[in-house]
């Protein structure tokens, strides 16, 4: 890819990661709730805002490592990406989710950002991903769910 069409790409990329663009951000979805509420279950949806963002962190965290390496095995699906029906996050656990959703962002537009990252070519260990696909697969989970988060908030009266 030339250099003159990888910036621009880039730089779009990038703002899909961590702008809202046409929609809030996962960090307003996730901003200003207490344990009580990130933990309250509303009936007829099967998780919780906490047992979303685990979701998301796992599923971001599991597209990373595959975006990295062969040596990266994945979670059993559907199990291994979902917290258990019943899992509750304390404090200290909701901003240690929210702290690796961050921080697995940044190494993800770290590997973006890398001019020897080849953003087209399929990764050698995949079945035709290429970290183009993964980049806009992670845009494409993660407004997903933060739109449940704010769904789930507003069937809480916990939304703006």
């Amino acid at each position: 890819m030339e250099k003159s069409t990888r910036e621009p790409l880039v730089a779009e990329l990038v703002s899909l990661l961590t702008k809202g663009n046409a929609h809030a951000t996962f960090e307003e979805a996730t901003a200003g709730l207490s344990p009580e509420i990130w933990n309250q279950h509303v009936p007829d949806v099967p998780y919780t805002i906490w047992q979303l963002v685990e979701h998301v962190r796992i599923a971001q965290w599991d597209i990373l490592e595959f975006s990295l390496g062969e040596e990266h095995e994945s979670p059993e699906w559907p199990a291994g990406y979902w917290p258990a029906k019943d899992a509750t996050a304390d404090e200290a656990l909701w901003q240690r989710t929210l702290d690796q959703i961050q921080a697995d962002r940044r190494r993800f537009i770290e590997l973006l950002q890398n001019p020897a990252t080849d953003l087209l070519t399929p990764l050698p260990h995949g079945t035709g991903q290429t970290i183009l696909r993964e980049a806009l697969l992670i845009g494409d989970h993660n407004a997903y769910h933060t739109g449940e988060i704010i769904l789930v908030r507003r069937l809480l009266h916990a939304w703006k």
